[in-house]
């Protein structure tokens, strides 16, 4: 509960203000935090903080957006200041306190001024190392906004080494938005929390979100990331949105197969807890093994034919398994135009069909591709040049499982004769 004293209520004009100081992120530090309370914060109506304040009250967290409002009805929204204090107990060692700040804002540690930037200015960041020694040490923070927009964030962590795993920034909105309370090294994601918080005390347990990125070496070859969330998630690899499960949900696990051609893969993992129980894990496995119950038929395999000019075929070392196949696109005019037809071993059933994309060898934007199933046969057309290191849906259809089932592709393509390279690489069925 907070502690107030108000003066009468002057017009609101426009403000945005976010401060964020908390011991949170100084918990991957040395050793444990423990601070006070809360902050003890008193405004003033004007930019110099002084005469009698309008307002004194104590402040959970320094972390506000006002927009074009007022700190409270007795604050101005423009021409105001304010002041923050707190003690912080601390491990020994060095931490590091960033301030940006518009406009005016000074940090004091210990009566120590340790960042200055007192003046109007747009949107600045400054940083300052400084040494604690294992006790209490007293913070204040002061700030005045001028007119215009207003923005104010002070964060204290630990100068510690580079994080070496997941880069974890926890925020206590479903957002992402402003500045994390808590960055920490997250040697996996693989979390249940139950009904609790990431970081008691520091985290909410419910509205809260989560950004983890990574930098993986990984060979070239089709990798499969499996996601499970509660609630929503989304996962980018290599600037591919792999994933996207931005939704309130219970538990529920979700799969994306990728293509990388070898070397630093960047990955990104969203995600934010709404209500009740949170979940969220993350693991990649290589692709090239399907799953329980999936057939694939790839270019190397018996189920595999083709036929057509057989001096207009190509092989490349790459591609699902390591090997596709590849011709330049022909037209109808051709009486021997390339054809290919992928047969598989299926049980009676429904099936969503898939067909994987390479990298390379792929420049056509009108691949047909004919699916053959128990209710007839559908054509799907696949930009091949839009989609590569990707699974692309054909879409979902019911199987005899009789062996004349198949799918098909030509090099028929619409467009310019030789112009474009189309690819013959693996199909696969998703039991549905």
């Amino acid at each position: 509960m907070s502690k107030r004293i108000s003066l009468p209520t002057l017009t609101l004009v426009g403000l945005v203000l976010m401060l964020t100081l908390s011991g949170s992120a100084l918990a991957q530090g040395p050793g444990p935090l423990h601070t006070s309370p809360a902050w003890q914060a008193t405004y003033w109506n004007n930019m110099t903080l002084s005469g009698p304040p309008v307002l004194q009250r104590d402040e959970a967290d320094l972390n506000y957006d006002w927009g074009n409002g007022s700190p409270d009805p007795a604050v101005r929204a423009d021409n105001f200041s304010a002041r923050w204090t707190r003690y912080f107990d601390v491990a020994a060692g060095d931490y590091r306190f960033t301030a940006t700040a518009d406009d005016g804002i000074r940090v004091w540690v210990d009566g120590e001024l340790v960042i200055n930037e007192w003046y109007d200015h747009p949107p600045k960041t400054v940083s300052a190392k400084k040494y604690l020694s294992a006790e209490h040490h007293l913070v204040t923070v002061e700030f005045y906004e001028n007119t215009g927009g207003a923005v104010a964030r002070v964060a204290l962590e630990p100068w510690s080494a580079p994080i070496q795993n997941w880069r974890g920034e926890y925020f206590n909105n479903m957002t992402l938005s402003g500045a994390p309370v808590l960055v920490r090294d997250d040697a996996n994601i693989a979390f249940d929390w139950g009904n609790g918080s990431p970081a008691p005390g520091v985290v909410n347990s419910d509205l809260f979100s989560v950004r983890w990125t990574r930098a993986l070496n990984l060979a070239a070859g089709s990798y499969r990331f499996t996601l499970t969330a509660d609630d929503g998630a989304r996962l980018w690899v290599n600037d591919h949105l792999l994933i996207d499960a931005w939704r309130d949900q219970a538990p529920r696990t979700y799969t994306g197969d990728i293509y990388l051609p070898g070397g630093s893969v960047s990955v990104k993992m969203e995600y934010y807890e709404h209500t009740g129980g949170a979940v969220a894990r993350l693991s990649w496995t290589g692709a090239d093994t399907p799953m329980p119950g999936e057939v694939v038929v790839d270019d190397t395999d018996t189920g595999f034919v083709r036929g057509g000019s057989l001096g207009g075929w190509h092989v490349a070392n790459e591609g699902h398994g390591g090997r596709l196949t590849w011709t330049r696109n022909n037209d109808w005019a051709r009486p021997r135009y390339n054809w290919a037809r992928w047969y598989p071993k299926l049980s009676p059933g429904r099936y969503e069909v898939f067909a994987f994309i390479p990298e390379r060898y792929t420049t056509t934007s009108n691949a047909r591709y004919w699916v053959a199933h128990a209710d007839g046969n559908t054509l799907q057309t696949v930009d091949q040049s839009a989609n590569g290191g990707r699974w692309v849906s054909l879409g979902t259809y019911r199987f005899t499982g009789s062996g004349g089932e198949y799918v098909s592709l030509s090099d028929i393509t619409g467009e310019t004769r030789l112009t474009r390279l189309i690819a013959f690489d693996a199909i696969k069925w998703a039991p549905r």
